[in-house]
């Protein structure tokens, strides 16, 4: 898709889509030509990317029974129309057997993209912060301080 008022929203809510259906392989995919930064860390390659994330979030029947929820995406395109950076802030909702529903945390996304072969992909995601955080015990595996 050309057109980045579409497509780079579109990229910002399918990855949460993918990562509440814990199709890990499918997010990581988005990332091809770019990477995550996490904890001061950059990491790149699908397989990478993908074993990260299994190894932050619980599965129960091998989903996380979370809602990613992505709003208020501030995207800048580049003057040349091949690259453009982005804002958005994430809440992650949470619902098990045992947990009843509500939100576990809020946070920002910082993101750039790029026009590559005329399709936008993600360039690089930097999980900037964690705005607020609630009880995360039936989300994760490990500390936000760790992940």
């Amino acid at each position: 898709m050309n057109d980045a008022a579409i497509a780079i929203p579109n990229l910002l809510y399918l990855y949460a889509e993918l990562i509440d259906a814990a199709d890990f392989i499918g997010a990581a995919r988005l990332f091809r030509h770019g990477a995550v930064i996490t904890g001061g860390q950059r990491v790149e390659g699908e397989k990478a990317i993908a074993d990260m994330w299994r190894s932050w979030m619980r599965l129960y029947d091998g989903k996380p029974r979370t809602r990613h929820i992505i709003t208020n995406p501030i995207i800048l395109l580049s003057g040349d129309g091949q690259s453009a950076t982005s804002r958005s802030q994430w809440t992650v909702l949470q619902a098990t057997e045992d947990y009843p529903l509500q939100p576990v945390a809020t946070g920002r996304y910082h993101d750039s993209f790029q026009r590559i072969d005329g399709q936008w992909c993600f360039a690089e995601r930097n999980y900037a912060q964690v705005d607020l955080a609630g009880d995360l015990s039936a989300h994760l595996l490990k500390s936000l301080k760790d992940a």
